[in-house]
């Protein structure tokens, strides 16, 4: 295997490990800042690094219309091109399935798009888009899936299920072992037996990793966790699971509980750009007029440069005027919020003290709702505003 993973502990059904990639390890959960275009909106890898962050996701279908996988590998892949030094998982353009319906036809081969940019169109084939990731020489690969959209017929989530399965045997089949890894992507909506038979079929197909797609794509949050709750459980017990598309910290919380390794989502960056920041009692909209004075750090707990150096009055300032540094700052602040949060999740468990977490987020996370007509996660937001 490319890659190995290592279970350190264990607290109820949640889970410490260590991911060994090509470049670096990934100490387990983990969150995934995306960015799409191979850079985190705003933010260098430099301060990527500092924020914490062990890996980066970005976005094929975005990067094979510009600049073109091609170019890429000119410049010595992906991680020579953008600069981050760290672990890369890229994402197979599945989610643009459901994103893009209107500029894309499916068939039993694959999926072919109309680029949003030009119209021009682009294949996506099981083995092509394995053929594009390993070019850009990514450490973590994601099989071509087709995302069913909510709500949607059980009839039409099966076939989806039977195309995304058949194209996950074609990627495997393909596959040469490495030098990073495959996962595969567990589909089947809301249905338990649909969930029950992708993941039978892919564990026996050996992956590297097992994701959970299909999830936050305008499900209630009930169903959402159900989905978790039921199929975290079936997959390989020695392979890293990730949740993908998932990402308030309630859920993230809960997704831990059940066994969940890995986690992506936009909810940090894209609310950021909007003035919302995370802090430990929930969430400050800074563009308020009350903190036009407030002399206090966002979170006097906080040990990110933001927190350290300025006052929520100058934050207010900045975000007010449109200055772009102001949501440099708001998205520095929110990913080292959330790393922070995952490091505390992880230390919790290695100490067997998960449950006094959860306990003590009880009114500050659990029962709190996102903020009003912003992003609940990746797979709820436009994919034509990369971040």
């Amino acid at each position: 295997m490319s890659l190995s993973f290592e279970l350190l502990a264990v607290d109820g059904k949640a889970r410490w490990g260590r991911l060994a990639t090509p470049h670096g390890e990934i100490e387990t959960p983990a969150f995934i800042p995306v960015g799409s275009l191979g850079a985190v909106k705003g933010l260098s890898p430099q301060q990527l690094e500092e924020a914490g962050a062990s890996i980066m996701l970005a976005n094929l279908y975005h990067l094979a219309l510009r600049p073109g996988v091609k170019l890429i590998a000119e410049q010595g892949g992906l991680h020579a091109f953008c600069g981050w030094p760290g672990p890369i998982l890229t994402d197979s353009g599945g989610f643009q399935v459901l994103s893009l319906a209107g500029l894309r036809t499916v068939d039993r081969e694959g999926v072919t798009f109309r680029s949003h940019l030009d119209g021009e169109p682009m294949r996506f084939t099981p083995e092509g888009v394995l053929e594009r990731q390993q070019r850009l020489g990514v450490d973590i690969a994601m099989v071509l899936d087709e995302c069913p959209p909510w709500p949607e017929s059980k009839e039409a989530v099966a076939a989806a299920l039977r195309r995304t399965n058949g194209w996950a045997r074609r990627t495997r089949d393909v596959w040469s072992g490495g030098p990073g890894g495959l996962f595969g992507i567990v589909q089947g909506g809301i249905y338990p037996d649909l969930r029950r038979q992708a993941v039978a079929e892919l564990a026996a197909l050996d992956f590297d990793g097992y994701a959970i797609g299909g999830v936050s794509v305008g499900e209630p949050l009930a169903e959402r966790r159900r989905v978790v709750e039921r199929t975290a459980p079936m997959l390989p017990e020695a392979r890293p699971r990730y949740l993908m598309g998932v990402g308030t910290p309630q859920d993230i919380l809960h997704a831990v509980e059940q066994g969940i390794d890995l986690f992506d989502c936009v909810l940090p960056t894209r609310n950021a750009r909007h003035g919302v920041l995370f802090f430990r009692q929930g969430v400050l909209r800074i563009k308020n007029s009350k903190y036009r004075r407030d002399e206090r750090p966002v979170d006097p707990d906080c040990g990110c440069e933001v927190c350290r150096r300025l006052s929520r009055a100058f934050l207010h300032h900045l975000v007010r005027s449109g200055e772009l540094t102001g949501a440099v700052l708001a998205t520095l602040h929110n990913l080292r919020f959330y790393l922070d949060f995952m490091a505390d999740l992880r230390e919790a468990i290695a100490s067997g003290r998960l449950a006094v977490l959860g306990a003590e987020a009880t009114g500050r996370w659990r029962d709190r709702k996102p903020p009003e007509g912003l992003p609940l996660s990746s797979e709820s937001s436009s994919i034509h505003s990369p971040v």
